[in-house]
């Protein structure tokens, strides 16, 4: 049986079904900062950030969040599996001036990941354009001709017997763009259900760490930190 992520899904291996949805609820949701513009929260694995389209998927962040405060508005997304900072904001001036700052690349992110087996290099740039991977969604790839541009940076920040931590820096912000990214230079991230292996760890190893944005009213810069869980 082939186990490339590009199979046919009759022909993937067992690791792709899919798990049942048990998103965490203690905390129901974990405050990092709040304000009249802006709330910033730690997002858990496993809790989508919006609802699924499938029945069973209605709980995510943004439902929690608009329960709580009535009006956040989601302004960028982590997937299902990866836990970190997330902004929201509360009107509509400040979703529109922290959507453009996202869109034009002025906030500053950078996450943790533990990737198997141990890289040879201290640091390097992955510049590679990714599109859907259309036959296998949500997967996506490397694509040279229809791709759209993708750069993450990366640093080596402990080595261990098989794995290595990594602090990695998007310079854009593609879907699974750090989980393909680490893949192409042959260390998938451990618990990767869909380009690595979902046994190798309790839990998708990578983790939303910094955030670093102009607030919507003044345009000072406030960075926003969640420890790593792993």
């Amino acid at each position: 049986m082939t186990d490339s992520p590009n199979a046919p899904a009759e022909n993937r291996p067992s690791r792709w079904a899919p798990l049942v949805y048990r998103p965490p609820t203690d905390p129901w949701l974990s405050h990092l900062h709040v304000d009249d513009d802006l709330i910033v929260l730690d997002k858990p694995s496993g809790l989508l950030t919006v609802s699924g389209k499938a029945e069973g998927l209605e709980d995510c962040l943004a439902a929690r969040a608009e329960g709580e405060w009535p009006g956040a508005r989601i302004v960028h997304r982590l997937d299902m599996d990866t836990s970190g900072v997330i902004v929201l904001a509360r009107n509509a001036a400040a979703h529109r001036h922290l959507g453009m700052q996202f869109e034009k690349r002025q906030t500053r992110k950078s996450y943790v990941a533990r990737v198997a087996g141990r890289m040879a290099e201290d640091e390097g740039l992955v510049d590679l354009p990714l599109r859907c991977d259309w036959e296998n969604r949500p997967l996506q790839m490397v694509c040279h001709e229809e791709g759209r541009a993708a750069q993450t940076n990366w640093i080596v920040t402990a080595r261990e017997e098989d794995a290595t931590r990594v602090e990695l820096m998007p310079v854009t912000g593609r879907s699974h763009q750090l989980r393909v990214h680490m893949l192409t230079l042959g260390h998938p991230i451990l618990g990767d259900p869909f380009y690595g292996d979902r046994e190798s760890a309790p839990r998708l190893q990578l983790h939303a760490e910094t955030l670093y944005l102009r607030h919507p009213t003044g345009g000072a810069w406030h960075g926003f930190h969640a420890p790593c869980p792993f």
